[in-house]
């Protein structure tokens, strides 16, 4: 079977239609009729079936479906690692990236990076932290870029690190706040688990949410308009000078961190593209030069 045919399995488990899958692909009925034949004829079965529904697909075109991204990934790192062969930097760098990051930094991140290798194309993944390191660990992307601390026996460099604030429009006192309204959002577990932590350790009854968001964005708005008080990374109110804000602290006294990491695997690095990637992550400043 070539490349095309397991894309073709892959898109038309996916539409289950004949007409939108050759769009998709942007080749002709006839032909995809004529290449899911083939299949079919190669491996001396069906493969699908047509009815009321649309595509079925029967349990062997299952079963090579469920292949298909295993081909098509092992046909990519073929290809990269051939290309990478040249002294030219170039191929598909795999990149899964934390929510933040994603938007805050990485389009002026890739932009730098490009400038130095034109030909080097990507395949960006984003999510939460705690998916991007799954990723990662499962050799699905050549580097995860993640918030917050987890096990991790590959190689990993620290990219930068930030406090965890309380900010609010006015100033407000610690000890007042179990009775002023938290505007709370959905985050990743990590820093979850840290700030929960601090507050059962620094208080004996829960928060008053008043208001929950999907993102640290809107909430960062939320408390812009003074509709109450967030538990954030300063980073993230960085740019809101006005706004009052102070650190939260350890038992010790020391301001709780949250760090962003930059993971891979260091067989990794036998692809010039992922190595020079990872020399250029280690001298750039990502928290104040982008």
């Amino acid at each position: 079977m070539e490349e095309r045919d397991w894309l073709i399995l892959k898109v038309l488990y996916e539409k289950k239609n004949i007409t939108k899958t050759a769009q998709s692909l942007y080749i002709s009925q006839p032909t995809l009729t004529k290449r899911i034949q083939q299949i079919e004829k190669e491996f001396d079965q069906p493969i699908i079936s047509r009815g009321a529904k649309g595509v079925q697909f029967t349990p062997q075109g299952e079963y090579l479906v469920d292949c298909a991204d295993e081909m098509l990934a092992r046909l990519r790192k073929i290809k990269d690692t051939v290309k990478n062969m040249d002294h030219e930097v170039n191929g598909t760098l795999q990149l899964g990236v934390s929510n933040y990051i994603t938007r805050h930094k990485l389009p002026a991140l890739l932009k730098r990076f490009r400038e130095q290798f034109p030909k080097v194309k990507y395949k960006v993944v984003t999510g939460w932290s705690r998916d991007i390191f799954t990723l990662a660990y499962h050799h699905d992307v050549h580097i995860g870029i993640v918030r917050g601390d987890y096990q991790w026996a590959g190689s990993k460099e620290l990219l930068f690190e930030e406090t965890i604030c309380i900010a609010s429009k006015e100033k407000i006192a610690l000890n007042d706040l179990p009775q002023l309204p938290r505007i709370q959002y959905e985050t990743d577990a990590t820093l979850k688990t840290l700030i929960d932590n601090w507050w059962t350790g620094t208080f004996t009854e829960p928060p008053l949410i008043e208001m929950e968001v999907d993102k640290a964005d809107t909430c960062k708005e939320m408390i812009v308009n003074g509709l109450g008080y967030g538990i954030l990374p300063s980073v993230l109110v960085d740019d809101q000078p006005d706004l009052y804000r102070v650190d939260i602290k350890n038992e010790q006294g020391q301001p709780l961190k949250r760090k962003t990491w930059m993971l891979y695997h260091n067989e990794s690095l036998e692809m010039k593209v992922v190595k020079e990637f990872v020399e250029f992550m280690r001298k750039l400043d990502i928290k104040n030069d982008l």
